[in-house]
């Protein structure tokens, strides 16, 4: 079993470094070199954790996701998904990913949550580009766990990061009929 605050702590500490790395990283041309490639977290390939197949978030163009970002050990992120679990019983046509943004954890250990919850939507682990990708587009709270976030991916692909903390499901249904 993992120590909560220790994989918090390793968390943080890996979020701040990729902050400071990046800080040191310039995007501006040196002779002979190529500037930093901007990485587009919907292009980026994901494995499902339960099938095994591959997908991007660009897939679903065309249709409604709700894309959840969690880590295993987190109490109200698996609240979140069973919220997640009750909207798709009320709005069946809409896609439902959970990501797995912690560096410590693995597709195993992903797939051992799905499977002892019953959950059988899309779950998979963020690769590190992935994860900076959403930084870079909401802000860190993306990334935070403990505040259940959730993006809402529209039909067109256009994107809004839900209000922090736990949603309830009816409170999904408000955010799908306002926002897409």
């Amino acid at each position: 079993m993992y120590d909560i605050k220790h994989s918090y702590g390793l968390f943080i500490a890996l979020i701040i470094t990729l902050v400071l790395i990046s800080g040191c990283i310039g995007t501006e041309t040196d002779e002979g070199t190529e500037p930093e490639e901007v990485i587009d977290w919907k292009e980026v390939e994901l494995t499902d954790t339960i099938t095994g197949d591959t997908f991007k978030i660009s897939d679903f163009e065309g249709q409604t996701v709700m894309l959840e970002t969690f880590a295993v050990w987190c109490p109200t992120c698996l609240q979140q998904q069973k919220e997640m679990e009750e909207l798709a019983g009320i709005k069946p046509g809409v896609i439902h990913i959970s990501l797995d943004t912690d560096p410590n954890e693995d597709t195993e250990l992903v797939r051992d949550h799905a499977e002892k919850n019953g959950f059988d939507w899309y779950f998979a682990v963020a690769p590190i580009e992935m994860t900076e990708s959403l930084i870079d587009e909401f802000g860190f709270v993306v990334v935070n766990a403990p505040s259940a976030p959730v993006v809402l991916i529209c039909n067109d692909q256009s994107t809004r990061l839900l209000d922090r903390g736990l949603k309830q499901s009816d409170e999904l249904i408000m955010e799908l009929e306002e926002g897409c």
